[in-house]
């Protein structure tokens, strides 16, 4: 493609060079721009691609791309806004591919990752190829990754989706999160259907406060540099789910234990099995089973049946997909080696997430429930306190240790907590090493209990100063579990 071609369509303020060069790639990062290549130079967090400008013209870009003037000869394009920028070429320079794929964008604080694998299990029951781009990974027809973003950048996904479209994918499915939408990750991508879960406090550090954030959320809903999505779904209980009804979207689906839910659970059966459920829809009941745990993912499975129910899914690929999916990892997970309590791992990193996790493991937990957590350093200071309140108010014994502290002082972390756990007389104790703390629960655990270890779910790391250390909860759950196990047949 010539770079003249690339840019039709673009917003410069001014184009320097020669626009007749050939484009073989579009690259944010300048260790990736070689010759032929489009260097986008962008503002981050933490650095400013422009420092980075003389490095990608060394290494042979064929042309610049920058808020700024001019300072090389090579082919230059200042624009506005770099991220708006990168979106429409990566677009472009692909094809536009969500043309051509029925997109599903899923957004909200907690249950993104659950209900995206739910409706990719269902479409998989349906006969569609889908690809899924989320927290845990990004997969699909010919391609496979790990997640350093919830939501990549959009030449990653534009790349993605065409080659989703090019072994034969029909569907995509996609957690959007909070920060791909303010920094233009996502702008441009036409989506056919946008799922809210609901919405409390977190990144409040990033986006300044919860009208803010709000604000943030609902520009997916509203068409975000594309129409508005066709189909509009939405957490009827959540107040913010409210406010989303009426952004120009053709259809509207509601869920949740509202009455007036469009897709409403009528009566529910939760335990240790599972979730067994019959949900009135607009088109009829639907009888549901499913292997995913507590009242969290109850309202998880709602979003996924209202999703499918408003593509035109059929109902006995919805059932089959529910029934197929038998976990997500690192949510609501269970460590099981034949002890006489049970052990739940979860991302929970937040106080609502906390809570609702809590509320669910209690109502299928006889006897105590304890918990393991902490909070991630360098983030959200003001959630430390809120989710320290309620560990006390919905725990028997909490214990606080370390999540990922980064740069930031372990101990610094855990007072935050502990002020509201002393807030709320809970029964606590502080132990700084995860592994310890984890060991501590599973020896006071007694049969009947549940031991939830909260925080970092999936993740198999640890992230303390600048090291990413191997750590996975339900690796240490499992080997703490058998080293207890074995000190007990001494």
């Amino acid at each position: 493609m010539r770079l003249a071609d690339l840019l039709a369509g673009t917003d410069a303020i001014e184009v320097r060079g020669d626009l007749d060069v050939e484009v073989i790639d579009v690259a944010y990062d300048s260790r990736r721009a070689g010759p032929g290549s489009v260097f986008v130079a962008m503002r981050g967090e933490r650095a400013d691609g422009n420092d980075f400008v003389p490095e990608a013209v060394r290494n042979g870009a064929t042309a610049i791309v920058s808020e700024r003037e001019a300072v090389f000869d090579t082919a230059w394009v200042r624009v506005a806004s770099p991220r708006v920028a990168l979106a429409d070429l990566a677009a472009r320079f692909f094809g536009y591919p969500t043309r051509e794929l029925c997109l599903v964008g899923i957004t909200g604080t907690n249950g993104k990752t659950t209900t995206a694998h739910l409706v990719e299990a269902i479409l998989g029951a349906d006969g569609k190829s889908a690809a899924l781009i989320g927290t845990i990974g990004h997969r699909g027809p010919g391609f496979r990754d790990q997640a350093s973003l919830t939501t990549p950048e959009a030449p990653d996904l534009e790349r993605w989706f065409r080659g989703t479209v090019e072994a034969g994918g029909t569907h995509a499915v996609m957690e959007v999160s909070s920060h791909a939408i303010a920094m233009k990750r996502v702008w441009g991508l036409e989506f056919d259907a946008a799922v809210f879960t609901n919405l409390s406090g977190e990144h409040l550090d990033f986006h300044g406060g919860m009208e803010e954030y709000f604000a943030t959320k609902r520009q997916v809903f509203g068409g975000f540099g594309a129409p508005p999505p066709g189909l509009a779904v939405v957490n009827r209980d959540d107040a913010y789910g409210e406010r989303l009804l009426d952004c120009g979207n053709e259809k509207v689906m509601t869920f949740g234990l509202d009455p007036g839910a469009d897709v409403l659970p009528l009566n529910a059966e939760l335990d240790w099995n599972g979730i067994r459920a019959r949900f009135r829809t607009p088109r009829g009941d639907l009888d549901v089973s499913s292997g995913l745990l507590g009242r969290l993912n109850l309202l998880n499975v709602a979003a996924a049946v209202a999703v499918c129910v408003g593509l035109g899914i059929r109902d006995d690929a919805i059932r089959s997909g529910i029934r197929a999916l038998h976990g997500v990892p690192g949510r609501f997970e269970r460590v099981d080696r034949g002890q006489a309590f049970a052990v739940i791992v979860d991302y929970a990193h937040t106080d609502d997430a906390l809570m609702k996790l809590l509320t669910a493991a209690r109502e299928i937990t006889p006897g105590r429930l304890l918990l393991v957590f902490g909070a991630g350093g360098e983030r959200d200071t003001s959630k430390r306190r809120r989710m320290g309140q309620v560990a006390g108010r919905h725990s028997d014994l909490a214990i606080v240790t370390s999540d990922n502290p980064r740069g930031e002082d372990p101990a610094r972390i855990s007072r935050m907590i502990e002020e509201g756990l002393e807030r709320e007389s809970g029964d606590y104790s502080s132990i700084p090493d995860r592994r310890s703390a984890i060991r501590e629960a599973l020896r006071g655990a007694r049969p009947g209990d549940t031991v939830v270890i909260a925080g970092k779910g999936h993740e198999d790391y640890q992230i303390v100063g600048t090291e990413r250390l191997g750590f996975d909860d339900r690796d240490v759950a499992r080997e703490l579990l058998d080293e207890l196990d074995a000190g007990r047949d001494r």
